[in-house]
């Protein structure tokens, strides 16, 4: 997911500098949902493993 909003992120900020402002700012968007979502899902996923791997261990 981090790849995809960076990809778009480019995008957005080529499209930026060429003057077409609602790609650009689409394209912004979705990579900074996507950045944001990728961030969440990955705090999730690691305390997930924190608490699993309590329960194995013992």
């Amino acid at each position: 997911m981090i790849k995809w909003a960076i990809i778009f992120a480019v995008i957005g900020l080529i499209a930026g500098a060429l003057g077409f402002s609602g790609v650009a700012g689409a394209s912004m968007g979705i990579a900074q949902f996507l950045f944001w979502a990728a961030i969440i899902i990955a705090v999730i996923l690691f305390v997930l493993g924190l608490t699993v791997a309590k329960k194995v261990v013992r």
